[in-house]
């Protein structure tokens, strides 16, 4: 069932000169259950169908799929505002594209973990300890005001 999406059927000028843009935005998603390699979870519109995914990767990005799979999650209603009204998130599509045979895909590590240094500990935590304990000096009282608060000084 196709909804009222309006492609751009006729435009003035010279169609080697023309440049259509999509309507549609698609994020790649890092996925919350381990996926074979030659998967890849996608959140995409709710309007847009598995055939426009599969030509919008291999038409934009030259990607080769053999399948698309769909499935609508929905929103949480658990959540209420300052007037205990309910508030609804939107609903989305999530789609999985299965990759061509031979092909793979590791999502990338954004954050890789830290080499230790040969002490055993990081330099990271090495610095941070020095930050903490100076910030510990600054905050310590002075013995020498006698008991007389900070708030009270001249």
């Amino acid at each position: 069932m196709a909804r009222n999406v309006l492609y751009p059927l006729y435009q003035l000028g010279n169609p080697q000169l023309r440049v259509f843009r999509t309507n549609f935005f698609i994020q790649l998603v890092r996925p919350g259950v381990a996926q074979p390699a030659d998967t890849v979870q996608f959140r995409i519109p709710m309007e847009m169908t598995r055939v426009d995914l599969r030509n919008y990767l291999q038409s934009i990005y030259s990607v080769p799929v053999a399948a698309v799979r769909t499935r609508v999650q929905h929103g949480s209603n658990r959540k209420r505002d300052h007037r205990n009204v309910r508030v609804k998130k939107p609903d989305y599509k999530v789609a999985y594209v299965q990759l061509a045979h031979g092909q793979t895909f590791t999502f990338p590590e954004l954050f890789p973990e830290k080499k230790l240094s040969p002490e055993g500990s990081s330099a990271d935590d090495h610095i941070r300890d020095e930050l903490l304990e100076a910030q510990r000096q600054r905050q310590s009282r002075d013995p020498r005001r006698g008991g007389v608060p900070e708030w009270f000084g001249l």
